[in-house]
């Protein structure tokens, strides 16, 4: 048993400062399979070293996208490691051979927590999403499902299942993002607002959206051009508006 901050100081630089000099790699095999077990930042700095173990060392790790999808909470949005967790989520489900209820069950978790998520967060993941369709187009029908049912309480789709083959994620619909369509952030409505036409064959680049930050959305805004919008309008003449209205004759607006 190691202390929290060791498993995080060696896990951040195991991946590329110590992965890359080991004889055997694959040594590693029972550290990184416990850390990925322990939950929260640990597991989700454990998935760089396992990627590099499956991808290159031929690791079966069987449970492997159960685990993935059950550390999908609602502080995987805001915790310090979101872009590297993002990046590697992309890369791990980009494969074409994926089982569409496992993919579907990703996109209904991430639309689900996306209702609570800050708008830097949302304009990462929305792009993300659709990129899931993209590669997936059997999960199309969370997004085209003309006899889903009206009341959002009737959805079947089941949060508290870990096991995603018994979510029921594709009997559901994306209605977290036709909600997110009236996001205070105009930004994050015209993203959301994408899946309302068919998509693009070319997939969405989120490398550059997986660091954005709220002083960088901020400091955008901040330094916007004002546009001078011309109006037309009366001059008002009475306290509410009307020349001959008996409030004229007791008070005036000087």
């Amino acid at each position: 048993q190691l202390p929290t901050g060791l498993y995080k100081k060696v896990l951040v630089i195991l991946h590329d400062s110590i992965l890359p000099y080991m004889n055997e790699p694959t040594l590693m095999i029972d550290f990184l399979t416990v850390a990925y077990g322990i939950g929260g930042a640990i597991s989700l700095l454990a998935l760089n070293g396992l990627f590099i173990l499956i991808y290159q060392h031929n690791l079966e790790y069987p449970d492997f996208y159960k685990k993935l999808y059950s550390l999908l909470d609602p502080s995987i949005y805001h915790v310090k490691y979101r872009a590297r967790f993002f990046h590697l989520a992309d890369l791990f489900l980009s494969s074409s051979h994926l089982p569409a209820y496992l993919v579907a069950a990703f996109i209904k978790r991430l639309s689900r927590l996306a209702l609570t998520a800050p708008p830097e967060a949302l304009l990462m993941v929305i792009p993300f999403i659709c990129n899931l369709f993209r590669r997936h187009p059997a999960c199309k029908v969370l997004v085209h499902r003309p006899n889903g049912p009206e009341d959002m309480s009737e959805d079947p789709y089941i949060m508290e299942e870990e096991e995603p083959s018994e979510s029921r994620a594709l009997e559901s619909s994306l209605w977290e993002i036709q909600s997110l369509q009236n996001h205070y952030h105009p930004d994050v409505a015209k993203a959301a607002a994408v899946l309302n036409q068919s998509l693009s064959e070319i997939e969405d680049d989120i490398s550059g959206l997986l660091e954005l930050s709220a002083y960088e959305l901020f400091d955008k805004e901040v330094k916007k051009q004002a546009v001078d919008v011309p109006l037309e309008f009366e001059q008002v003449r009475g306290l509410f508006g009307k020349k001959n209205d008996i409030f004229a004759e007791h008070f005036t607006l000087d």
